[in-house]
């Protein structure tokens, strides 16, 4: 016979571990004091944010008066990072609540090909993991740094200004491609709507553009002009909004050969802002440290394990090819040289080794930034270094 009431002695003070499973249409509420056969789940649906949260709070509440528990317990809460971002974390933290922020794919889940699956599931899943991550199972979950509201606002200016430039050359490419399937390759430099409503701009043979053709060039014309203004205004205000102190880093890194401004500004803000305690740390944020497979007689090499910002890890390999060319007499730089020496027809080769070197600089920049250390033989630029409008 099971009993009703199994004691969790495995922790030193009462805990009521609380899940939140977020969803469009409704959120289910998981809790879990440690004391029960299993977790209770609740659903709230309010159509508001707001209304939704206070019925979230007004759940936790009535189950710590249910199950007696004091009503300074200490309750922790999780939830799964994505679309919904930090706002429900400030909200609760605001409200005295314990709040963790978690990497979805960190959570571990069963390896049957079928697998019973719903939000209820996910949320008693959710909360036992936070149970067992509260006893002292850290590698249970991977719990997600919550930045800033400074640091975040300020993320997001340098990614709206990537998504801008993405959007203009998708642009670009669609004229291109739309006066090609006519037979024209005309330039689309300068004033292409200008010489659309004046004629100038015609097919094979010189044969005039079919209407719907030209409505539609103009049509996207009109919206790479917008976008077009939009990225110059944002890259004239963009330094204006950073911080002092972002800065003041920002010009120390942009004395180094190879670092422009759009490469300080990005590092600074999508991965320096994070405090790390080692190396290790800076190599597994950014997803560039080697995920073996080593089980009986398989032995493969999966490459890095490209966890954490993709977008830091490509800038990172630009700035990693832009380091071998300003700064080849860097030990960094001779250790790719090293490496790579014997290899000049291999591209393979040297793709693979500019991972390595890429994981090494993002090392060499952040002990340059926390601890002051100079790279060895590093050179500088030769003159004073200001920030100033892209």
């Amino acid at each position: 016979m099971q009993p009703t009431r199994v004691q969790d002695i495995t922790l030193d003070e009462e805990v009521l571990a609380v899940s939140l499973e977020l969803a469009s249409k409704s959120w289910k509420v998981g809790l879990d004091d440690g004391k029960r056969r299993a977790p209770a789940v609740h659903g709230v649906d309010h159509a508001q944010p707001e209304g939704r949260l206070e019925q979230a709070i007004a759940v936790i509440e009535k189950t710590k008066k249910k199950w007696g528990l004091a009503s300074g317990v200490r309750v922790v809460v999780v939830y799964e990072a994505g679309q919904d971002g930090f706002w429900i974390q400030r909200a609760l933290t605001g409200r005295g609540y314990e709040v963790l922020v978690v990497d979805a794919a960190s959570i571990p889940v069963e390896r049957r090909s079928r697998r019973a699956k719903t939000d209820r599931l996910d949320a008693i899943r959710l909360v036992v993991t936070l149970r067992a991550w509260l006893r002292g199972e850290r590698e249970r979950m991977r719990v997600v740094r919550v930045p800033s509201v400074e640091a975040e606002g300020q993320r997001h200016l340098v990614r709206d200004r990537g998504t801008l430039q993405k959007e203009i050359g998708q642009h670009r490419d669609r004229l291109r491609k739309l006066l090609s399937t006519v037979g024209c390759w005309a330039s689309i430099e300068g004033d292409l709507a200008g010489r659309l409503e004046r004629g100038e701009v015609t097919g094979y043979g010189g044969s005039a553009l079919p209407l719907w053709l030209r409505e539609r060039l103009v049509r996207e014309c009109a919206r790479l002009k917008l976008v077009t203004e939009q990225l110059a205004q944002l890259e004239k205000t963009l330094p204006e909004q950073l911080s002092e102190e972002v800065q003041q880093r920002m010009g120390q890194l942009m004395r180094l050969k190879a670092v422009g401004q759009v490469g300080a500004e990005r590092l600074l803000l999508e991965l320096y802002w994070r405090q790390f305690n080692n190396r290790r740390e800076v190599g597994a944020c950014v997803g560039m440290v080697p995920q073996p497979y080593d089980s009986g007689e398989s032995r493969v090499d999966q490459g890095i394990s490209k966890a954490g910002n993709r977008r830091v890890r490509a800038l990172l390999i630009e700035m990693a090819w832009l380091w071998l060319r300003w700064q080849p007499q860097s030990e960094l730089a001779q250790w790719f040289a090293q490496r790579t020496r014997g290899t000049v027809g291999n591209k393979r080769h040297r793709r693979i080794a500019i991972v390595a070197v890429a994981r090494r600089l993002a090392i060499l920049l952040w002990r340059y930034l926390h601890d002051g250390v100079l790279p060895k033989d590093v050179q500088f630029k030769p003159v004073k270094v200001t920030l100033k409008a892209a």
